[in-house]
């Protein structure tokens, strides 16, 4: 399959990106370069972009896709690492950062990488096929209470303990092996009731809970943030579009800390930490989507953008 993805906010990201002529950007999560692709048409083509992801086959269809850009560089990794990533590659200072949280659409489309609870696959669920772990490694052989941690703590799953038992009394008879193996595991945990009153699939927050873990996609959140943060130049903007909400919570109170790093009383009359703000909100909170955009594309309505400005620190 084409890897072809259709970018989610994506006049929301140029409007708040203030694209500039020559200026330097990375998209820490390229997938198949349509954000990328239009901050460098807008740009004029004078932009250099330097485009992080982990899954060669993203970084293959976005390097064919912007090879008419010369100051498009394409970087293979996790965008976790992006800081070393990019000073690795000769980056200067930055005038923004893209990161789009969300599982592209050719990830889910695509049946054997196992993301899709709507056909039945190998359960592998990596971003990164060449490393780590797949779903079906951690299906089984973490315990039941991690099982339950993770589903309940990554999907906000109030069954989980239930859906956790299922699956360790399924793989007690054989392996789990396929996305339909766990979907099963899901639809016997949950009450037939509760699934008929469910908006959206039953297994969709279990399969969410096990891709996160699988690609440990949280815990280093909050350290990738800062770090491009300190990529950025005076005025540069950080942009992050999530889907869910425990990747904006997670957003949101990082932006908030660098904004506001005072660790002082709060009724000290002055400070005395010496902790300046790095960045200024921007944006007064989270830009959802378009009615219209969801309505072309349904996997929008989650979605929601985050801005922030480094401020010039003394």
């Amino acid at each position: 399959m084409e890897f072809v993805h259709e970018p989610v906010l994506l006049n929301e990201v140029l409007e708040w990106m203030d694209v500039q002529e020559n200026g330097v950007y990375a998209d820490g999560t390229l997938g198949g370069g349509g954000h990328s692709g239009a901050i460098l048409k807008l740009s004029g083509g004078t932009a250099r972009l330097f485009g992080i992801d982990r899954d060669l086959t993203a970084i293959g269809a976005a390097t064919q896709r912007l090879g008419e850009y010369p100051g498009f560089q394409a970087l293979h990794g996790n965008f976790h690492d992006g800081k070393m990533l990019l000073e690795a590659a000769g980056a200067p200072l930055l005038d923004g950062v893209l990161l789009d949280l969300g599982v592209s659409s050719p990830q889910l489309d695509v049946g054997e990488r196992g993301f899709s609870y709507h056909e039945d696959a190998p359960l592998d669920m990596r971003m990164d096929r060449t490393q780590g772990i797949t779903a079906a490694d951690l299906l089984n052989t973490a315990s039941e209470a991690e099982l339950t941690r993770i589903i309940r703590e990554y999907g906000e799953e109030k069954w989980a303990a239930r859906v956790a038992k299922m699956i360790c009394e399924h793989r007690a008879k054989k392996p789990m092996e396929t996305t339909f193996d766990l979907v099963h595991a899901v639809d016997a945990a949950i009450p037939k009731a509760v699934r008929r009153k469910d908006d959206g699939h039953p297994a969709r927050r279990t399969f969410q809970a096990i891709r996160i873990a699988v690609n440990d996609e949280l815990d280093p959140l909050d350290k990738a943030l800062c770090d491009f943060v300190d990529c950025l130049k005076p005025g540069g903007r950080l942009l992050v579009i999530t889907f869910h909400s425990l990747e904006d919570r997670l957003v949101k109170r990082c932006f908030q800390r660098l904004q506001n790093p005072c660790t002082c009383p709060p009724k000290a009359p002055i400070c005395t930490c010496g902790k300046k703000p790095l960045v200024k909100v921007l944006a007064k909170g989270a830009v959802p989507p378009s009615q219209e955009e969801i309505e072309r594309n349904p996997r929008a309505r989650s979605a929601k953008l985050r801005v922030c400005q480094k401020l010039e620190v003394e």
